[in-house]
């Protein structure tokens, strides 16, 4: 017989560690002949993240030791930080990786005997120094090409970006003059280059401030040039100035000539490009209202060339005169991309046979096989709900990352001749008996106006307590992080932490988030700090009023943006009684005068409006300055490393606090930088969560480490 127990009392086999040991997920897929690797967290060895090497007889195994740490800074979220290819003679792979602590470029041949990575690329002492992302391995001309991030002085600002070739003989591990730049730095912000299949062409994505790269990004392309012809055509010249490349050393290798914008302008947001095997340019572009798959002829892109001599001046951007696009899948209204926090995302990957995988979708995403010819769609079989924006191809094979709300993220293989689908890597392997795992059910509130809001709900679950009649349960109302972003349903076991002891969860989609069509993302355009925290409420108040929640017993949490819209709602509602905020924007005017990183420095700018037109609204929609407003008990969760939301700005809201009465906590992690990855952060950020909830709620359960709220 099932117990009777208070929400929020119930036993739970969920603990804080067991949720801390599966955060994260597999990241950055890439085949390697026929092997299959990808990144993966490890919480329990200080949060670093390894190479996982997947062998074609199916084993499955780490590829670099600790403390080796495959994570890039490039942008500060990263980017692809590896790439690898076989080597002649059954000398196995070789691989390089960007190692985290110093964003090194490395070299590793993890089947040599003996081999410990080497070095390729130098330490600079200035700024940030150099970092590394996307590369493209080019072992028949000795290179690697890839995205150089290079600091230029001490503020973040202070930052160029080129596409750079990397010799992998080591020659430019204590040299930067042996580093050659493939572009100049004219735009803020670049993708690495995608090579066409007959070596002619390159194609990248850029942007500028104050574009983010949902807003708008420009299509690039260049043809690749030996440097023999590029000095042939120069009278003999020494070197040559090369469009978007500097000079060229006669002695060095490839270039790239004749750059050009062929898609893209300041509203029209490209999530991804890359070469079909007939030479054609795939994208998918959202000028349509959702981000959709097109395509560029070959011929189209033959005829734009500007020839041998490059144009004099730097490449536009937009288009001069529009290419043709062929729309290959319309209609649907799913997004078939996303938001580009990451360099090298990707949503889709072209197939030997001309057919294109995709990941698309609304809200909820699926892995699909599209013909461009015909527009025709066919869809994996499986329990997959999210697909994760990583895709590797290999023959009629395609291998994605995928999670569903009864498994966590996994690495799944697809059989294009077949149609069958398997678990090929990092399986979920149930933790504890599933039937503790909450049931999101998917729903469309109604916010302010009556626009739409889309929400997971999770009411409280457990197999072996119920609650007393009458009694409404607490809930925890999550608000994501981006903003520009999107909460997926899958098993999250921080969600099943809560679900399973009685508390409800729901995680909110506000307007500004991504996978319901631009529409729906520009919503937050100058109304962030209003839009999110009204659609949060809306959908905290529907709830209550429902019975399906306890008024009285409401929360809110969020990390990031998230953590910003959690702490707005506090100065800015009546809704909740708590609120756990971790690693927040809490100052708008600091935060865009230098205090956090070059990426989103000028974000603000469409998140709430330029500063030079709305002064007063950076300072009036700041909780900064209204903590006088807050009256319930909050939880700070702060990365002292973090150089996106720095501490400074929960020191000062904890100064201006002071005083007031008003119960509160705040923890400070070393060592851990924007979001927390070490397990024994994130058992001590969980338990302290729960704790603030239990003693503002008036919950007893003797399991759990008290948190001190001081006043």
């Amino acid at each position: 017989m099932v117990s009777t127990g208070a929400y929020g009392t119930w036993p739970s086999p969920i603990g804080a560690a067991l949720a801390a040991s599966h955060d994260g997920r597999p990241e950055f897929l890439g085949m390697v002949g026929d092997e299959v690797w990808w990144t993966a967290p490890r919480p329990a060895e200080g949060g670093r993240r390894t190479l996982v090497r997947r062998r074609a007889d199916g084993g499955e195994e780490s590829a670099l030791p600790a403390p080796w740490n495959v994570r890039s800074r490039v942008i500060e979220y990263g980017g692809q930080p590896w790439a690898g290819t076989p080597q002649p003679g059954g000398r196995g792979p070789l691989v390089v990786f960007v190692h985290f602590p110093d964003q090194r470029l490395y070299a590793y041949e993890p089947d040599a005997p003996g081999a410990t990575p080497r070095p390729l690329t130098p330490v600079s002492d200035v700024g940030g120094g150099l970092r590394w992302a996307d590369p493209r391995i080019r072992a028949e001309h000795g290179e690697v090409w890839c995205v150089l991030e290079e600091f230029t002085g001490p503020r973040p600002t202070d930052v160029r970006r080129v596409i750079a070739a990397v010799p992998l003989d080591g020659s430019a591990a204590a040299d930067r003059a042996a580093l050659r730049e493939l572009t100049d730095d004219r735009r803020r912000f670049i993708t690495g280059p995608r090579l066409s299949p007959d070596g002619r062409r390159a194609a990248w994505l850029a942007w500028d401030h104050p574009q983010m790269p949902w807003d708008g990004t420009s299509v690039l392309i260049a043809d690749i040039a030996d440097i023999a012809d590029i000095t042939d055509s120069t009278d003999g010249a020494d070197s040559t100035e090369v469009t978007g490349g500097g000079t060229a050393d006669a002695a060095g290798g490839a270039r790239l000539t004749g750059v050009r914008c062929v898609a893209g302008g300041a509203d029209e947001s490209v999530a991804q490009v890359d070469w079909a095997p007939d030479g054609s340019l795939l994208l998918v572009s959202d000028r349509g209202g959702w981000w959709e798959p097109q395509r560029i002829a070959a011929h189209t892109l033959a005829a734009s060339s500007p020839g041998a001599e490059p144009p004099p001046a730097p490449p536009a951007t937009t288009p001069q005169e529009p290419l043709p696009r062929t729309e290959l899948c319309p209609g649907r209204e799913e997004e078939f991309g996303g938001p580009l926090w990451k360099i090298g995302l990707s949503w889709f990957a072209p197939l030997a046979d001309g057919l294109i995988a995709v990941i698309h979708g609304k809200g909820a995403t699926a892995l699909g096989i599209l013909d461009p010819e015909t527009g025709e769609l066919v869809d994996a079989a499986g329990p997959w709900t999210a697909w994760a924006p990583t895709l590797a191809v290999h023959g009629e094979r395609v291998i994605g990352v995928a999670a569903s709300p009864r498994s966590a993220a996994e690495v799944v293989e697809l059989d294009t001749r077949t149609g069958r689908t398997r678990v090929l890597g990092s399986a979920h392997d149930d933790p504890v008996d599933p039937a503790y795992y909450p049931e999101p059910q998917l729903r469309t509130f109604t916010g302010p106006g009556g626009r739409e809001i889309h929400a997971h709900v999770y009411p409280p679950h457990s197999p072996d307590r119920v609650a007393p009649d009458g009694e409404l349960p607490p809930f925890v109302v999550r608000a994501h992080g981006g903003p520009t972003g999107h909460a997926p349903a899958v098993l999250d076991l921080e969600i099943a932490y809560f679900t399973s002891r009685g508390f409800g969860v729901v995680e909110v989609n506000y307007g500004g988030s991504t996978g319901y069509g631009r529409e729906y993302r520009d919503r937050l355009r100058e109304q962030w700090g209003v839009v999110d925290v009204e659609d949060c409420a809306a959908v905290a108040r529907t709830l209550a009023a429902e019975g399906t929640a306890d008024p009285a017993r409401l929360a809110i949490r969020g990390g990031s943006a998230g953590g910003w819209t959690a702490a707005a709602s506090l100065t800015g509602t009546d809704v909740y009684a708590c609120g756990a905020v971790s690693y927040p924007i809490l100052d708008l005017a600091s935060w865009a005068d230098g205090e956090t990183h070059d990426f989103e420095s000028q974000y603000l700018r469409s998140l709430v409006g330029p500063r030079e037109e709305v002064p007063g609204r950076y300072r009036e929609r700041s909780p900064l300055h209204h903590v006088d407003r807050i009256s319930v008990p909050f939880l700070l969760l702060q990365g002292l490393d973090d150089v996106i939301c720095p501490p400074a700005q929960c020191e000062r809201f904890l100064e201006r606090t002071a005083g007031r009465g008003i119960p509160h906590a705040y923890i400070a992690f070393e060592g851990e930088g924007h979001g927390f990855r070490r397990a024994d952060t994130l058992i001590r950020a969980l338990e302290a969560e729960l704790s603030l909830y239990l003693q503002t709620f008036g919950i007893e359960r003797p399991d759990t480490p008290v948190l001190e709220l001081r006043k």
